[in-house]
């Protein structure tokens, strides 16, 4: 009981991660996965998430262990050079995160309210920047709990909604496809899963929890308990994941109905499951906008103050850059955007192809004794991170070879 309650105190920042993999930019990927390809793609989600599993955990090992972010301990140990291209590219792909979620929210305030979605990005920025300007690292933790757990409850009622092939849904779990066709798709819910911001995000939220980092006892415990909840949060956001394809798949692919768009599927759902369904879906989306562009701006703060060596802090003027600039530029370039479906799943897409980057800077750092000491990667931690290098790398390449 005693260690129940232990665990329950470091629950939160792998939710804050969850956030970033259950927003408007997957919802795209899966509802486009499961109204084309039905129950297929559903192995690339619990791929997707064995690999998340393993990045994110070894990004709050580096953040436990050496009390720095990624991107701190990238401006230290990497060459100015080296340290500027790289955190300019992390930069680049938080924009690209933060324009599918101001977008996935913008879509949700028009299906709720009617309100145009250019109008609707222009209320999602200020209240996002507001959000973050006017609160703690833990009220923004108690509210992104909040949210993570009505978009799960609202998933929990679609299902019931449904009816669940559950054998189907196994087997698509565990034998891996690539319908013709499919393959952007493959790549945009990878790159919506495993995102390159969450694995600068976590190894600084990790740091919420107070603790002497030079006590070898006192890292060990952390690292244990933040492995609970890393485990903890990735599944729940698999689960919801998952549910976003198999609702896909009951409602559209078996009617022969390919979704192009979110809107389209809010409003095919009221026919076949009525009106109250349809709600849910523009409600849990809203959620899945705001909380997932509090993130994304929350990473580009974390980013812009890694630039400088210092730790994400609101009080001081590079992090609140770092929150302005991804959302900023995101919302300008949504303005331009002519087909919003179309772009989330590009943005997913273009995650994935940044994603190496990160993931070798990663790898690169939490296998340095000069980082990390004593907790640098053991071998067999280094091997299985290279094998998850190479997965993520082998599949941009195939993409971009098809692309050409």
């Amino acid at each position: 009981m005693k260690n129940a309650r232990e665990i329950l105190k470091y629950i939160g920042p792998g939710l804050l991660v969850t956030v970033g993999f259950i927003d408007p930019g997957n919802w795209a990927s899966n509802v486009a996965a499961g109204s084309s390809f039905g129950l297929n793609l559903l192995w690339v989600v619990l791929l997707s998430t064995i690999i998340l599993i393993v990045l994110q955990h070894n990004a709050a090992h580096l953040g436990i262990a050496t009390g720095l972010c990624l991107a701190e301990a990238t401006s230290i140990y990497l060459n100015k050079f080296l340290a500027t291209v790289v955190l300019s590219s992390a930069m680049l792909a938080t924009v690209s995160t933060a324009m599918a979620e101001i977008l996935g929210g913008a879509i949700a305030i028009e299906m709720l309210f009617k309100i145009p979605i250019k109008l609707g990005c222009l209320i999602i920025l200020p209240f996002t920047i507001f959000f973050l300007f006017s609160n703690s690292y833990k009220k923004v933790e108690r509210w992104i709990i909040a949210f993570v757990s009505l978009i799960g409850l609202s998933f929990l009622i679609e299902l019931f909604l449904v009816k669940v092939p559950i054998k189907d849904v196994v087997l698509g779990w565990i034998t891996p496809s690539i319908p013709s066709g499919s393959l952007v798709v493959v790549l945009s819910i990878l790159g919506a899963v495993v995102m390159p911001h969450n694995l600068f995000l976590h190894s600084e939220i990790i740091q919420s929890r107070q603790w002497n980092t030079q006590d070898e006892k006192i890292i060990k415990h952390q690292l244990k308990f933040e492995f609970v909840d890393t485990l903890f949060s990735m599944f729940i956001g698999f689960l919801i994941n998952s549910s976003m394809i198999i609702i896909a798949h009951a409602t559209f692919y078996t009617k022969g109905i390919a979704v192009e768009s979110l809107p389209q599927a809010q409003q095919m759902l009221k026919p076949i499951l009525g009106n109250f369904s349809a709600t849910i879906f523009a409600f849990a989306l809203l959620l899945s906008g705001i909380s997932s562009s509090i993130t994304a701006a929350f990473t580009g703060g974390t980013i812009m103050a890694g630039f400088y060596r210092r730790p994400y802090n609101i009080e001081e003027l590079p992090t609140k850059i770092g929150i302005i600039i991804p959302l900023v530029l995101a919302s300008i370039i949504i303005l331009f955007i002519s087909d919003p479906f179309k772009a989330l799943i590009i943005s997913q897409m273009l995650l994935s192809l940044q994603l190496p980057i990160t993931i070798i800077l990663q790898i690169y750092l939490t296998s340095s004794k000069k980082v990390m000491g004593k907790f640098a990667n053991s071998l067999v931690d280094k091997i299985i991170l290279l094998i998850v290098a190479a997965v993520v790398i082998g599949l941009d390449v195939f993409l971009l070879i098809t692309s050409l």
